[in-house]
């Protein structure tokens, strides 16, 4: 069965859901904070994200979720490769910078920070808690966000003193 065949023909909001309690209510989900990366040299990108999750450990593939409107995810669709960067406590300026708040685009939000590559050629943050360098196998578009699943061709971790969470709009380092 494919996953066209999965989904409901015709969708409609329940009734009595409004978005911004919706949103609201979400704030209250605190999530592991990831930077999403892709592309090559100049053209390089990425965003921040928290709605990244593993799938499956075999074959091993996580998905990220990533707005539409996104300039990110055409560069993605056309690398048909990216890499999820799990940030550490104390990486809050790494976040802000691919969040947008810095007010970079692009590769000028890789700043200073020290990146490498593993298999893919994606950009990989050297020093964050863990790296999933990943192949697109498929993605889902679903209302205003696609579904992004990546299967993981190379991983690397560095572990750490605490991870960076997002909790009721702004980050917190969680110790081990």
């Amino acid at each position: 069965m494919s996953v066209a065949e999965c989904l409901p023909a015709e969708r409609t909001d329940p009734p009595g859901i409004d978005p911004a309690a919706f949103r609201l209510a979400m704030r209250e989900l605190a999530g592991g904070v990831s930077v999403v990366t892709t592309g090559r040299g100049a053209l390089r990108t990425g965003l921040t994200a928290t709605s990244v999750t593993s799938l499956s450990a075999e074959p091993p593939a996580l998905l990220v979720c990533i707005n539409r409107s996104s300039s990110v995810l055409r560069v993605l669709r056309e690398h048909q490769a990216f890499a999820v960067n799990i940030l550490k406590a104390g990486h809050e300026d790494v976040a802000d910078r691919f969040a947008g708040r810095s007010g970079a685009y692009g590769a000028a939000r890789y700043g200073d920070a020290e990146w490498t590559e593993l298999t893919t050629g994606m950009p990989v943050l050297a020093d964050a808690l863990a790296a999933f360098d990943c192949r697109v196998e498929a993605i889902l578009d679903w209302h205003s966000h696609a579904v992004v699943i990546g299967r993981i061709e190379a991983l690397a971790s560095t572990g750490g003193d605490g991870a960076l969470v997002y909790w009721r709009g702004g980050y917190r380092g969680v110790a081990p």
